[in-house]
């Protein structure tokens, strides 16, 4: 999911958005895995294909989010 999808479906329920942090962003991660994030590690779904390629990316790209109750 993207941030704005999840963003719409937390404030649908009555929360807003009160603060976002890149902290946990990867922008080496383009999100366009075979395996999906399980490409990367520590998983690396594909045993060795490409295992050096995936460990240079790291791990996915993360999304930090903090909400209050309205």
């Amino acid at each position: 999911m993207t941030e704005n999808q999840v963003i719409a479906l937390v404030e649908e329920v009555g929360f807003s958005l009160e603060a976002r942090s890149e902290i946990n962003a990867n922008p080496s991660d383009l999100a366009n895995h075979p395996k999906g994030v399980w490409t990367l590690p520590p998983m690396l779904r594909l045993g060795e294909v490409d295992k050096e390629k995936y460990l240079a990316i790291g791990e996915s790209d993360r999304m930090t989010l903090k909400f209050i109750k309205k």
